[in-house]
């Protein structure tokens, strides 16, 4: 008999967790990216300074969002098929999963919103993602990238053109998915381009290399976009109501066309291509942002190996994302109060460190962790066939 298989939970767990079919560089990125979200909600970050490390950590802001929906899909990719692309008769199983995902995922979402923290959840989003990728799940990686890129280089200028033309429309549905903090089309760029990672064997150490520099070379025409618009005064504003700033006092045809010159068409689409700040949704930043989140997965697969012992608590944070990022969220809530806003490097060390021991405890004890069971169960469930194997496994 194995002495692995006889050995006591936690000697067991350091042997065997982030082992194949699961890839440990991916739970890592996962794990960095839920502690730079809390960072960009908490932390008191100063202006980046790249010849300064005491402001590195405002790279959090934005960034660490990216990545968290790069690696959503490849989380797709991974559970969907890996590398092989799902046989036709698997599809309606697997819609009906994600389905169930999306739902279950979209309504945690709306309960973390319900607590009134200043943060903008991003799980609502993430349920209609899950929606939104099932007419790309057989599509081969080539087809996701280049709709990625379409998606990152036209959308943000076309979404700030049609805002002006419209005088900056608002409502509940436009702001969730177009207009808000994240603006669909730019986020399923993010998750098109993760999935087309995760097909093309990102476990690999040489795919690991390629990626690393292709996001260099995004990060390079991003960022260098984003400072040409700079010094060309071409400053974009938050995506939040739109990069158009209409007036929205036109009452009719009458008065449209002072509206319209008002909302600068021009000026709009301008600023949607060059907005690389945080949150902007611009190309740039899709561009710049995007690479980063390449750069930092590819970095995570190749220090995965030689690293592994030292990154197992990230690994483990990693493997339940879901769960600690709503426990980060609730700890929010119940330290600020309902609609209180408050910033401490030092509550975000503690956050680190609360979420690095408590994730790597429950996944020593018990292995998944619990909002990603519900998920789980709640995929399987909504697809159930007596007789039949579920589909989608993983977190």
């Amino acid at each position: 008999m194995s002495t692995v298989s006889t050995a006591l939970p936690a000697t067991r767990w350091f042997h065997e967790f982030g082992r194949a079919p699961r890839i440990l560089g991916l739970d890592v990125a996962r794990g960095l990216a839920i502690l730079g979200m809390a960072g960009a909600h908490i932390g008191e970050t100063e202006a980046f300074d790249p010849f300064d490390l005491s402001t590195w950590t405002d790279l959090v802001h934005g960034r660490s969002s990216i990545l968290f929906a790069v690696l959503a899909g490849l989380s797709i990719a991974l559970m969907t098929g890996r590398s092989t692309l799902p046989a036709p008769e698997r599809m309606p199983t697997i819609r009906l999963q994600l389905v169930g995902r999306g739902a279950v995922i979209f309504v945690i979402g709306l309960a973390l919103e319900m607590l009134n923290t200043p943060i903008a959840v991003i799980l609502t989003l993430y349920g209609l993602l899950y929606v939104a990728v099932i007419p790309f799940l057989r599509w081969q990686p080539w087809k996701l990238l280049i709709t990625a890129g379409i998606l990152a280089l036209a959308a943000p200028a076309l979404l700030a053109l049609l805002a002006a033309l419209t005088l900056n429309p608002y409502g509940a549905g436009i702001s969730l998915v177009l207009y808000g903090s994240y603006p669909i089309t730019a986020w399923l760029a993010f998750v098109l381009a993760g999935m087309a990672l995760g097909r093309l064997h990102v476990e690999k150490l040489e795919t690991a290399a390629i990626t690393f520099g292709a996001g260099v070379g995004l990060m390079i025409t991003g960022y260098g976009l984003g400072l040409v618009g700079a010094v060309a005064g071409i400053t974009g504003s938050s995506s939040k109501g739109g990069w158009a700033q209409g007036s929205g006092a036109a009452s009719g045809w009458s008065t449209y066309p002072d509206a319209l010159a008002a909302a600068d068409p021009l000026g709009a689409v301008l600023r949607a291509i060059f907005g690389v700040d945080p949150h902007s949704g611009g190309t740039a930043e899709i561009l710049g942002s995007g690479g980063f989140a390449l750069c930092v997965i590819a970095l995570c697969v190749l220090l995965s190996r030689p690293l592994r012992w030292v990154l197992l608590p990230l690994g483990a944070l990693g493997s339940m994302p879901l769960t600690a990022y709503s426990a980060h969220v609730l700890s929010v809530a119940l330290i600020g109060g309902p609609g209180g806003f408050f910033s401490s490097n030092v509550f975000w060390a503690a956050t680190t460190i609360c979420l690095l021991l408590a994730t790597t405890l429950w996944s020593i004890l018990v292995g998944r962790g619990p909002l990603e069971r519900l998920v789980g169960r709640a995929a399987q469930k909504m697809a159930s066939v007596p007789g039949r194997p579920p589909v989608i496994t993983g977190s």
